[in-house]
């Protein structure tokens, strides 16, 4: 039996592995002028303290995760995470994004709904289900009705343009790993309502300007007497024209403001030009973003009132002198519905987008990760 300081015979290492050049047993010298050779001591590997080589990368695995305190991780965002991130918002904060929704939509339509639901009662409401045309007698209700419908209209784009400004917040504080109320995030818009209001009506009178002088240069083409190919030819050229106009200025100006004015407390002109900037070199993604955006909300929000608009043609056929009352319940109702998903989603998204671009532009992950408590103020 050998002792701890024998040598196995040459050709007998463990594991049948070849000791490294220079290598000597235990407890002899190593003959008279030797000299370990040069270079790392196993010139198969890398040595454990040599720099990686020009070009080097780590591989997938060497990579930590982003930071990821909230609904999304801290870095810039792609589609699929911008609509994980929604779909987490949303459900695990369902108060504060479609409970505001919810309310804004239910006080809307309440408005064209009680008002019909009286003239039912004083007048008489009896509509053609066929052609939607009323009778002689129920003429003064219908019109009434159609008018609080529009009111109704109205009050529930107000009321969306403000739960848009309060989910602002509600994404920029679940991006953080904060969970806020809706009294929390309604607060938190204090000051900013009405310069969102300001900020709406100034992007609408500029587009209702715009699509008016388009009108207003046709009708005039008309009454000049000019001939019906080059007024046709100008009216479809020149309204493409204004639709490339129209989007390209939507996207660089106008879809990232609202959250630049609510979440940076900028004035209407700031938030306008805040827009402009982060979305420069940027048109393709945010328009993509958006516009895939609008088609999933589109389809939802059709799915969810295919339903309740079947069922209302169903009554008011069965119906008909209660034919106007049941279209506009069933119009609320479905109004009610689509609007408590489709409404916050968007918002959430559009914030979304604004935080993505600030983190490629701005690196404002950075930022995020302080407020989060991550690193260091």
């Amino acid at each position: 039996m050998s002792d701890h300081g024998s040598v196995p015979p040459p050709g007998q290492e463990p594991y049948g592995q070849q000791p490294p050049p220079g290598w000597q047993p235990y407890g002899q010298q190593p003959p008279p002028g030797w000299q370990p050779p040069a270079g790392p001591p196993y010139p198969q590997q890398p040595h454990p303290q040599q720099p990686p080589g020009p070009g080097w990368q780590p591989g997938p695995g060497m990579l930590g995760a982003a930071h990821k305190p909230g609904a999304v991780p801290l870095r810039p965002l792609g589609l699929g995470d911008m609509f994980d991130g929604a779909f987490r918002i949303i459900r695990f904060n369902p108060r504060a994004t479609v409970g505001g929704a919810l309310l804004v939509a239910v006080v809307a339509m309440a408005v064209p709904l009680v008002v019909t639901s009286l003239l039912t009662a004083s007048f008489g409401t009896t509509v053609d289900p066929l052609t939607g045309q009323a009778d002689a007698g129920s003429s003064v209700g219908f019109r009434a009705s159609v008018a609080s419908q529009a009111v109704g209209f109205l009050l529930l784009q107000v009321g969306l343009l403000l739960v848009t400004g309060l989910i602002a917040h509600v994404t920029h504080q679940a991006a953080i790993g904060r969970r806020i109320g809706l009294g929390e995030a309604w607060s938190m818009t204090r000051g900013r309502r009405w310069r969102l209001v300001g900020l709406v009506l100034l992007v609408a009178l500029a587009y209702g300007l715009a699509y008016g002088l388009w009108v207003a240069s046709i009708a005039g083409l008309v009454v000049a007497g000019t001939g019906t190919a080059l007024v046709v030819g100008y009216g479809v050229l020149s309204g493409l024209l204004l639709v490339v106009v129209s989007v390209f200025l939507y996207v660089r100006v106008v879809l990232l403001a609202t959250p630049a004015l609510v979440l940076e407390r900028l004035g209407i002109g700031s938030a306008l030009a805040r827009s402009w900037r982060l979305s420069r070199q940027q048109f393709w993604r945010v328009l993509g973003i958006a516009l895939v955006t609008s088609i999933v909300v589109g389809i939802a929000g059709f799915v969810v009132a295919l339903p309740v608009e079947i069922g209302t043609q169903v009554l008011a056929f069965a119906t008909p002198e209660n034919a106007l009352l049941i279209g506009v319940a069933g119009q609320a109702v479905g109004t009610v519905l689509s609007t408590a998903f489709t409404s916050p989603f968007t918002a959430v998204v559009t914030t979304l987008q604004y935080l993505d671009q600030r983190m490629r532009k701005e690196a404002h992950d950075v930022t995020l990760m302080s407020e989060a408590g991550i690193t260091g103020a």
